[in-house]
């Protein structure tokens, strides 16, 4: 039987200036919600013509680069997650978004399947230590039942993409990002407007989330991952296990060292057209 998780929490994203002509609204990351394991941080931000927002594209000791003058990038989503050292995500060289249709390619909701499984349409991403990531999109009012009963592919399985299913759903964090327009979550009466978070409960009887759109032209962002069962230090976009670590990246970022070498020198192309 499929049983909803409920809503806990709710954060509005408030629209913020940042960097040179950039609006962000940040969710996960922000004083109403600093710590959802695994993730991080939730931008949405809109950026306009010629703008720059300032901030790296990666953690983890990752090279330092920062986001150039976009010209054609204007509004866009950027999520942060914690992985345990080891976690990988596998994908195809080339690939494209495959697209759920919960009631038939003429109905009314249709789930871009990012990463993860949805309606027996399921992503060439494989999250290993990773997140499920659905945009979900309502042309009509109406109801689906995402399933959050999630999975882990057998190794010898990986390049056939078949998979050994394991369920684990009620260990798994999960939130819903609403985009544009409104919707209700289970049996709530209620609607919630855009720009919210709603963070879901992870009770064992429950193995997806019902999402209802109020009004036509809904879209949603619906994201889970596996909890990281580690202490996370973070700074910034630096993210390490303990506050020495976190010093010594800081170190190596200001020094150009131990692939930080183009953090300071690096421009991107497209920063000149």
């Amino acid at each position: 039987m499929s049983v909803s998780r409920s809503v806990i929490k709710k954060v509005l994203a408030v629209e913020t200036p940042e960097g040179d002509g950039a609006l962000v609204r940040r969710s996960i990351g922000s004083m109403g919600l600093k710590n959802l394991t695994p993730f991080l941080m939730l931008d949405h931000f809109h950026v306009s013509k010629g703008a720059r927002l300032e901030g790296f594209n990666g953690c983890v000791r990752a090279k330092g680069s920062f986001t150039p003058k976009c010209p054609f990038i204007r509004k866009a989503l950027q999520i942060l997650v914690a992985f345990s050292f080891g976690s990988i995500c596998q994908n195809n060289s080339k690939w494209s978004i495959p697209t759920a249709y919960p009631d038939g390619l003429n109905g009314p909701v249709k789930v871009k399947v990012i990463s993860g499984s949805s309606h027996g349409v399921e992503s060439p991403v494989r999250p290993l230590g990773g997140c499920w990531f659905f945009h979900v999109i309502f042309d009509k009012k109406s109801t689906i039942f995402q399933d959050i009963r999630l999975y882990r592919a057998h190794e010898s399985l990986y390049a056939h993409f078949d998979l050994q299913r394991i369920f684990i759903a009620s260990s798994w964090t999960s939130f819903l990002y609403i985009l544009k327009g409104s919707l209700t979550i289970g049996s709530e009466t209620l609607p919630h407007q855009s720009f919210n978070t709603l963070v879901f409960s992870n009770s064992a009887n429950e193995t997806g989330v019902s999402i209802s759109a109020a009004e036509d032209k809904t879209e949603v962002i619906l994201v889970a991952g596996e909890p990281l069962d580690q202490t996370v230090f973070q700074y910034g976009p630096f993210v390490m296990t303990n506050r020495e670590e976190i010093q010594k990246t800081l170190i190596d970022y200001q020094t150009g060292r131990n692939g930080f070498e183009k953090a300071h020198t690096w421009k991107s192309k497209i920063a000149h057209e």
